[in-house]
């Protein structure tokens, strides 16, 4: 068999894994000693590897996440009150596919946005779709979408996404839009998305900051009582280090391992 033109027509099918596999095969002096069936699941495993690695990368880039975290990575050195097991068992992913929700809170510096990248990186090698945004950001976008007409496909893109990271929860003032529009898009994801929050502010003093009473009580409602807490304290982490500990974590393209 002519094995040039194989390795073409693969890359023509855009089989790409089980074209460098097989050009692997060929520089192998023992590889005949494999039955067929063998070669042929050794290269069927590399094309699925090879799609799986295209998939994640795909889904890493358009979550767009702050930090390029893993929770292998998190440093348990610093006190900051993490709780090892909690993180352990988000780290099943369960959370997403239970459509729960994270808060994690706790005072600039404590590695917060980093969590909660590291959660969303692993949710993205689960297979799950993630977005980050900052809050202050999306609220000002969505008030530019509604001049442009774009505000119903934003409220049906940020539905759809499994997860979505809302960043810097109360750094700015809401404003009677910004409430209704928070409540649009925490109706539209409660008991079937998962929405992890960020916040500087402990949980208790959420309603305050949201303003209107009513309001306040609805978005919480959608929010905190499906949702797990990390309530980090402590002392800033980049007062005794340049670089966050944590940040350590390997290329989004790399292989998949989980």
């Amino acid at each position: 068999m002519l094995t040039h033109p194989t390795l073409d027509k693969l890359r023509a099918l855009k089989f790409t894994g089980m074209a460098v596999a097989l050009a692997e095969q060929m520089q192998m002096p023992d590889i005949e000693e494999l039955a067929f069936e063998e070669r042929l699941g050794l290269l069927v495993d590399r094309e699925l590897t090879e799609r799986e690695n295209r998939r994640l990368t795909s889904r890493l880039r358009r979550a767009r996440l702050k930090h390029q975290a893993a929770l292998e990575d998190i440093d348990y050195r610093h006190p900051r009150s993490l709780d090892k097991s909690l993180i352990h068992a988000l780290a099943t992913c369960r959370w997403v596919t239970e459509h729960l929700n994270i808060l994690i809170t706790g005072p600039t510096g404590v590695g917060k946005t980093w969590i909660a990248c590291a959660l969303a990186q692993k949710a993205c090698r689960e297979g799950h779709t993630v977005q980050y945004l900052r809050l202050p950001r999306l609220l000002q976008d969505m008030a530019i979408a509604k001049g442009d007409g774009r505000y119903s496909k934003l409220l049906a893109t940020l539905a759809k996404t499994e997860v979505l990271i809302l960043d810097d929860w109360g750094l700015a003032k809401l404003t009677a839009e910004h409430r209704r529009d928070l409540l649009e898009i925490l109706e539209d994801r409660h008991g079937t998305r998962s929405t992890l929050a960020t916040s500087q502010f402990p949980i208790e003093k959420w309603h305050d900051v949201i303003g209107d009473p009513t309001l306040a009580d609805a978005i919480l409602d959608r929010l905190i009582h499906n949702a797990y807490r990390l309530e980090l304290r402590g002392e800033s982490m980049r007062k005794h280090i340049p670089k966050h500990p944590d940040d350590a974590t390997p290329s989004p393209s790399s292989p998949v391992t989980a």
